[in-house]
């Protein structure tokens, strides 16, 4: 066939992250992390928030979407190429990225493959909450973490067991965690009053208790400082109430810069690889 010989490079991953107006950077942190890893393997980054795209573009960064950058790809001739699902959950951005991938694949020639998200097998997740929860409880019994997913607007999603699982689970493991949402289910504007009710019927057990809020958010951008911050505000007016510290090395809490994270990531595009058998 006379168009597949246009397709003359190896194997390239493609990054589909949502994107950050003020935390961008932590995407690119990742994305060298990827290039280091998987050395001699192209590296491209795409972003799927079309509101971050046009607002970094007023500051003369441009920066392009999955299928725009799926496109790139193609042109310059990989015969393979995995597009990553830089996200938490496989709520709606994982399931776009789905259907953008098998509509690609219907005109382009390549092996085009995807990840999994983050929080979609059921061993990877328990065992990476469960030690979320411990690194940021420590042994300090006197902590209530609250967790704060950021969840999707609609209760018929593809995707929404994992949401589901990941909140009862937390619940499950300690009896000092609770969880809430910014737009999901159960989110915070709507359940705020029985969150309080259950925080101060344990301070009352134990007067020393002190509220952690926990941003389940892959980098802590707008919603941290719209929301994370306004919650945790809220909650202060009736008990001591902070967001909790991050564990790296930056200023603010967020997921990507965990170890954890970023080799279950490294490990969904092992999996491809294989799959694809290089």
């Amino acid at each position: 066939m006379k168009r597949y010989r246009h397709y003359n490079k190896g194997t390239a991953i493609i990054l589909s992250c949502f994107g950050s107006v003020i935390e961008q950077d932590k995407y690119f942190k990742f994305e060298e992390y990827i290039k280091n890893h998987f050395k001699g393997i192209p590296v491209f980054t795409a972003f799927s928030s079309k509101m971050v795209i046009k607002e970094l573009a007023k500051e003369g960064k441009v920066y392009k979407n999955l299928p725009q950058v799926m496109a790139d790809v193609d042109m310059e001739g990989y015969k393979h190429y995995i597009v990553v699902s830089v996200n938490i959950f496989p709520t709606d951005e994982h399931e776009v990225l789905v259907r953008m991938v098998k509509g690609f694949k219907k005109f382009s020639l390549a092996n085009i493959r995807y990840t999994n998200p983050l929080l979609h097998r059921t061993k990877e997740t328990s065992l990476y909450l469960k030690n979320l929860d411990a690194k940021i409880r420590g042994k300090k019994k006197d902590i209530i973490n609250l967790y704060v997913i950021h969840g999707v607007p609609v209760l018929n999603l593809g995707g929404l067991e994992s949401v589901s699982y990941a909140s009862n689970f937390l619940k499950m493991i300690n009896k000092n965690n609770i969880t809430c949402s910014l737009e999901g289910e159960f989110p915070f504007y709507a359940v705020k009053d029985a969150i309080k009710q259950e925080i101060l019927k344990r301070i009352k057990k134990n007067p020393d208790a002190k509220v952690q809020v926990v941003p389940m958010l892959l980098v802590s951008g707008n919603h941290y400082f719209k929301d994370m911050i306004e919650i945790s505000q809220e909650i202060g007016e009736y008990c001591d109430s902070s967001i909790v510290k991050p564990l790296d090395d930056t200023a603010k809490f967020n997921l990507l810069g965990q170890d954890e994270v970023i080799e279950i990531f490294r490990d969904n595009i092992e999996v491809e690889i294989k799959k694809l058998g290089l």
